[in-house]
């Protein structure tokens, strides 16, 4: 099941992102920034109610979204939870009438596979003026950039 992420669900959050942090496989988030932006992040989570994969959408202007932290626990991959965590951000971002989300990943070929093309960096000066001047990676960033227009993938 998804739901909105609530203020128990953080410590879980920050784990599961950290561990995928620690490979190097997505920028981590410190407890300061999962709290300043806990409304942003959609869980999905067990029969159990543990959190077993998080995504959240960040608005970062009036027409332009960013999917970020997106993980599911190793032992849960393979079905859908990172699809349906990202469909859940994509209606979210629809609500908000945002067609174009983007996101700075390592895993090219599963957003590929949800509908994301690849740009250019460049085109996203919202989000290089404002998060990747603070992170560690800035200017020697190796995230690819990718994007979707969120019609054409709730539309399929």
């Amino acid at each position: 099941m998804i739901r909105n992420a609530t203020i128990e669900d953080a410590k879980a959050i920050h784990s599961l992102l950290s561990y995928y942090a620690a490979k190097e496989l997505l920028l981590g988030r410190s407890y300061f920034a999962l709290y300043e932006k806990l409304r942003d992040f959609k869980v999905f989570v067990d029969k159990h109610n543990a959190v077993v994969g998080v995504c959240a959408l960040h608005i970062v202007w009036e027409d332009l979204a960013e999917i970020r932290s997106l993980a599911v626990q190793e032992n849960m991959q393979g079905k859908k939870i990172g699809k349906q965590l990202i469909l859940s951000c994509l209606e979210d971002a629809d609500h908000y009438n945002i067609d174009k989300v983007f996101t700075l990943t390592y895993q090219s070929d599963f957003f590929r596979k949800q509908g994301f093309f690849d740009i250019d960096k460049s085109q996203l000066p919202h989000k290089i003026w404002s998060d990747c001047l603070n992170c560690l990676k800035f200017p020697d960033c190796d995230e690819e950039a990718m994007q979707c227009s969120v019609k054409n993938i709730l539309n399929k």
